[in-house]
């Protein structure tokens, strides 16, 4: 099989394309033929040893995939051999083959299309988390979203709509601004490139307070970091909850006095090790997700696909921060 290895510490231009021989199940896991490789910003982290997880090398990036069940392994009883799937692998996914835990693989309805499959778990899952499980979004609520038009922004604006928050969509440009208005968004805030000095903060979060109207938000959903992070935080309401997702721009250092001042909590998110330390709370996670997505409430954005042998680049763009939605590397 051909796989996409990460085997020195580096950015996407470090990795290789090389056979290897096909995988075999080990007990309690399937082999996959994997269709399609969702891309997400942690690929990029973990090729330079900047992710909370560092595999030994050589090893694939790509966290989540679609595919068909080819081999199962000793004592799976839950899967069968043809089954179409989707699942959550940490790494890996970047391979024509993949042997993974059944536990990881979910069913999939044959109308949902593979690149789908492949950029749906991580995105939504992920918002769903944050949203539901953290920041506790009740219908009627604020909901600012940073990072809008990303992978995980975006499933947070469908997601916010669909458990009937008022949405606030903030990105870079007004291109990523409309199309996050097209997915659901009540309104849009483009802001500028970062770093801010102190007026520069205070600015945006006279930007952000407009948007979100005189109550501020109640739930902020924060994709982005960076000096976003404290200028979205003067923009809180009372008892807001700021949800902690990821750091594209930086790690933001905030002075805590805001809390005290809002009254507001910031919470994080880390949603891999919630699905290690509650597997039954995800699976119902899951389950609610599909749903949404059999109704056609949540459906992924796929900007744009590259083969295999061109995931490399794929990451590469990810990490230019000018995609939006999801990136998808097919195979096969």
């Amino acid at each position: 099989m051909k796989a996409v290895l990460s085997k020195a510490v580096g950015g996407p231009e470090t990795l290789v394309l090389e056979e290897l021989p096909d995988p075999t199940p080990a007990p309690g896991q399937v082999l996959i033929d994997v269709k399609a490789c969702g891309v997400n910003y942690p690929d990029l982290l973990i090729i330079q040893d900047m992710y909370q997880f560092k595999p030994a090398r050589p090893f694939a990036p790509g966290g989540e995939v679609s595919g068909v069940v080819a081999a199962l392994g000793e004592g799976v009883s839950t899967l069968s051999v043809g089954q179409r799937v989707l699942a959550s692998t940490g790494w890996g996914g970047m391979a024509d083959k993949l042997a993974v835990e059944a536990a990881r693989c979910t069913p999939i309805p044959d109308a949902m299309p593979f690149d789908e499959a492949s950029a749906f778990i991580l995105t939504y899952g992920t918002s769903y988390y944050a949203l539901k499980d953290r920041g506790f979004l009740k219908p009627g609520q604020t909901l600012l979203v940073l990072g809008a038009a990303g992978g995980v922004g975006l499933a947070a604006v469908e997601l916010g709509k669909a458990m009937g928050a008022r949405v606030i969509a903030a990105a870079s440009s007004q291109e990523k601004v409309d199309l996050a208005i097209s997915r659901g968004a009540d309104a849009g805030v483009v802001y500028g490139r970062g770093p801010f000095d102190k007026d520069g903060q205070k600015a945006l979060a006279d930007q952000l307070k407009a948007a979100c109207g005189p109550n501020g938000w109640d739930v902020a959903y924060d994709a982005v970091g960076g000096d976003y992070s404290e200028a979205t935080i003067r923009a809180a309401g009372w008892g807001g909850r700021f949800l902690v997702i990821g750091f594209p721009s930086g790690i933001p250092k905030i002075p805590l006095n805001l809390t005290l001042l809002k009254s507001c909590d910031i919470v994080g998110v880390f949603w891999g090790a919630a699905v290690a330390r509650d597997p039954a709370g995800h699976a119902a996670n899951v389950r609610e997700l599909m749903d949404l997505y059999a109704a056609g409430k949540i459906k992924p954005y796929v900007s744009e696909r590259f083969p295999l042998e061109k995931a490399g680049d794929a990451i590469a763009h990810l990490a230019s921060r000018k995609a939006m939605g999801k990136v998808v590397v097919t195979v096969g």
